[in-house]
């Protein structure tokens, strides 16, 4: 049998390979390959072989045409003690029937009935920031982006519960990614540090998910519009509702995105309007010209165009999800090489929202890109915040919603500067996350 035609890629590294995840520029590595390597490039790590794809009609092919040959990746697959069978690591027809299942509680009427919820909270937020304040944008952006989640999944105020579960969820964003993916089931299960860390942490989130599971099923003459009621109406097509087990999968998952991906974007818009003070203006023109002095609502979002370009450019930049990774399940010709099954394909938002093919001047924060005509013409996968095709976040909808109400809302009355503090470096977890926080400060728009 001939030997496998790989495409090109980096020099192999001895019996390791590469890893470059372990680089100190993880990104910038990924970015400097594709620049080199071209449309597909190929390395391997210990005995896996990882094809990296960088052009939109390939991500189309995995993320669309053949995305049935394709599942989760080890990310995803690795980290079932959190999310179990829910939306993100489920597969096949159970996954298809799950989604049908959730996706009328992220219908476009429900999710603008949140509007209300996510402005309060962060009118709420704001009572506590005092002019020319320094304070870590980040860290503030997290826990809004907590109490929202909580409120709109659960109709809950979590309160004294809030630094508790703000904590786990912490712990098992950043132990849920990294070398730990690397080792071996068994060892994943050794008493170690980080092993109680992550157990101990998963085990507080369980504890709060099916306590509010059992008190929402004990008082079902409430009623709500929360998300959490609306999965215990749901049925089957043979009637029956989702078990426990079920439900706790689905809200973990639920909880997890919904919270860390929005507080992540919301975190990078802040540090590129400090940056850019023109942009911040053109921004404090459209909200004043739509909203005057009152609050935004959801009946303001389609006025808010610039708004919504300047989240759209934040994600182009710093996408909250950088990379998406599949398996392949069969062997399969892409690009002009044949992928063989257990082989791990890779796509990347960053790299991809950065490249200078599709995008002029891509490293440049540009919001009104998204206006212009030729914003119109680029291919579909050029531009891919939420994934896409059959497995598109199904939460896209609510995320893009909440951010640009927090982001008028906030920019409406406060600008944000540059303070004495270190820049973030993107972090390339399970999210891209700004290492050290974002640290500006505040002042009252006069």
């Amino acid at each position: 049998m001939p030997a496998l035609l790989r495409p090109p890629g980096p020099k192999s590294r001895g019996i390791v390979g590469n890893f470059p995840l372990g680089d100190k520029d993880p990104l910038g590595t990924y970015t400097q390959w594709a620049r080199s390597y071209g449309d597909i490039f190929h390395y391997r790590f210990l005995h896996r072989h990882v094809y990296f794809l960088n052009h939109p009609d390939l991500i189309k092919e995995v993320l669309v045409t053949r995305a049935p040959s394709f599942r989760k990746g080890d990310a995803v697959r690795m980290n079932r003690r959190i999310f179990g069978n829910g939306l993100l690591a489920n597969e096949g027809a159970s996954w298809l029937e799950q989604r049908r299942l959730i996706q009328p509680a992220f219908h476009r009427t429900r999710i603008e009935s949140y509007a209300a919820t996510m402005v309060a909270y962060t009118q709420r937020l704001l009572t506590e920031w005092r002019p020319g304040e320094k304070r870590d944008l980040h860290s503030d952006m997290m826990r809004l982006t907590l109490e929202i989640v909580c409120r709109a999944l659960f109709d809950v105020e979590i309160g004294e519960e809030e630094d508790r579960i703000a904590a786990a969820l912490n712990t098992l964003m950043q132990l849920g990614t990294g070398g730990r993916l690397l080792l071996p089931q068994f060892l994943r299960r050794i008493p170690t540090s980080s092993n109680r860390r992550y157990d101990k942490a998963t085990q507080v989130l369980d504890d709060v998910v099916y306590g509010l599971i059992r008190d929402k099923q004990s008082h079902p003459e409430r009623g709500s519009n929360d998300l959490l009621s609306a999965l215990l109406e749901a049925r089957y097509e043979d009637g029956s509702a989702m078990s426990n087990l079920q439900l706790r999968d689905e809200v973990m998952t639920l909880l997890l995105a919904g919270h860390e991906t929005t507080a992540v974007t919301l975190s990078w818009i802040w540090l590129l309007l400090a940056r850019h003070p023109e942009v911040e203006q053109k921004l404090h023109s459209e909200l004043a010209n739509v909203l005057g002095s009152r609050a935004p609502g959801a009946q303001d979002l389609p006025g808010l165009i610039f708004t919504d370009c300047v989240v759209k450019e934040a994600m182009r930049l710093f996408p909250p999800a950088w990379a998406l990774v599949r398996t392949a399940t069969t062997d399969i010709d892409l690009g002009g090489y044949t992928i063989p099954a257990g082989s791990s394909v890779v796509v990347s938002q960053w790299v991809m929202h950065r490249d200078p093919r599709f995008y002029v001047e891509p490293e440049l924060f540009r919001p009104e890109r998204w206006v212009e005509e030729s914003s119109k013409s680029l291919p579909r996968f050029a531009y891919f915040p939420f994934g896409g095709g059959p497995r598109i976040c199904i939460g896209a909808s609510f995320a893009m919603t909440e951010a640009v109400l927090v982001l008028a809302t906030i920019a409406q009355r406060w600008q944000m500067h540059l303070a004495d503090a270190p820049a973030p470096r993107p972090a390339p977890g399970i999210t891209l996350r700004p290492a050290g926080g974002v640290h500006l400060r505040v002042t009252p728009r006069l």
